[in-house]
Parts: structure tokens; C-alpha cells; sequence
């Protein structure tokens, strides 16, 4: 590992077993992210007066350019964190998701949720309580008057510029939503 790294034994004697599994840990980190700076890790055993259900606690602290990550994996529910080494990889999977978020917001490969299309209400029919919309390129989609939010079925005239949300539908694309414009 080329990465400084600080190891920190609260509340227990150091162990060279459990430092060497911290560093080939820490080690496999650099594989999601080559930005590391640092890395400090921290072991807690609970006090001694504890004699069962004793749960370790492990905090990370990683630093990247202009950031630093925090992970403090704690869970009093989670009893298998009574093995030390249990409560190490639980702490560095999670170190891992937040690098791996980070890395992907850095490289801009974040999800965007696209805005809802819009279209044009070209049809009403009253009887049959349904419509149509008219995309903007051309094609024609089905909704019932269940679907539009904002007004009533009844008030949205022909003419009308809509904002939807597409699916395919029985008899072709329908709107699950229609909000009028």
C-alpha cells in the first residue's frame, strides 16, 4: 500500500494479525479510487467491564483532493460485530460505496433524472373520459382522465401543453401522469 496509513487500537492491546489485515484492507481501497490521500483507521473494543455482547466499533477517515470521508460503522443491532474482524470488513465495504459514489460524482457519471416530456392535448373526449397528447415529435399518447393532477379532466381544453410521464400501455405509449403546463 502506497497510501499513508494511520492505525489506532482503543481500548485493547495492538494486534500485528489484525494491522495486517487493516492494510491489505485498506490496500484493495486504491482499486476504487487512486485519489486517496489518507487513510486513519480506528478500532474500538468496548470497555472491559463488558463481558458478552461486547460490539467493536471502527471508524474510517479517508481523505481525498478537497474532501474527506467519513465512516463510523456502528450497529448495535448487528451482534456478528462482536468479531473484530466482522466490524473491519463491514466498515470498509461501506468506505468502499462512499468511494465509489465519489468517484463516479468526480468523473461526472452521476445519475440526471431527464424533465418530464412535453406534448400538446390534441383529443378530449368526455364520454369515454380519455385523451390524447401529441409529443413533439409527432406521436400520439393515450391518457385517462385518472391521470391528469393539477385541474380536472373536464377543464383541460384541446390546446393545452402538458407535461407527462410515458409508458407503454396495452394498445401502445399511454401517460400514467399528465400535468397541465
Amino acid at each position: 500500500m502506497l497510501l499513508p496509513l494511520e492505525i489506532t487500537f482503543r481500548n485493547m492491546e495492538p494486534s500485528p494479525a489484525l494491522e495486517a489485515r487493516i492494510r491489505e484492507l485498506a490496500a484493495r481501497l486504491e482499486k476504487f479510487s487512486p485519489h486517496i490521500v489518507h487513510c486513519h483507521v480506528a478500532i474500538e473494543a468496548p470497555h472491559r467491564h463488558h463481558h458478552q455482547g461486547r460490539l467493536f466499533n471502527v471508524a474510517l477517515r479517508i481523505t481525498v483532493p478537497g474532501h474527506e470521508l467519513a465512516i463510523h460503522h456502528t450497529d448495535a443491532t448487528n451482534h456478528a460485530h462482536e468479531d473484530v474482524y466482522v466490524a473491519l470488513r463491514d466498515a470498509f465495504k461501506s468506505a468502499r460505496r462512499k468511494l465509489q459514489d465519489r468517484e463516479r460524482k468526480v468523473r461526472r457519471q452521476v445519475k440526471t433524472h431527464v424533465g418530464m416530456p412535453k406534448g400538446r392535448v390534441c383529443e378530449i373526449d368526455q364520454e369515454r373520459r380519455f385523451g390524447r397528447i401529441e409529443t413533439n415529435d409527432g406521436r400520439l399518447v393515450y391518457f385517462h382522465r385518472n391521470s391528469v393532477l393539477g385541474r380536472p379532466f373536464e377543464e383541460l381544453p384541446v390546446g393545452t401543453i402538458v407535461r407527462f410521464v410515458e409508458e407503454p400501455g396495452d394498445l401502445g405509449p399511454q401517460a400514467s401522469t399528465v400535468h397541465a403546463a
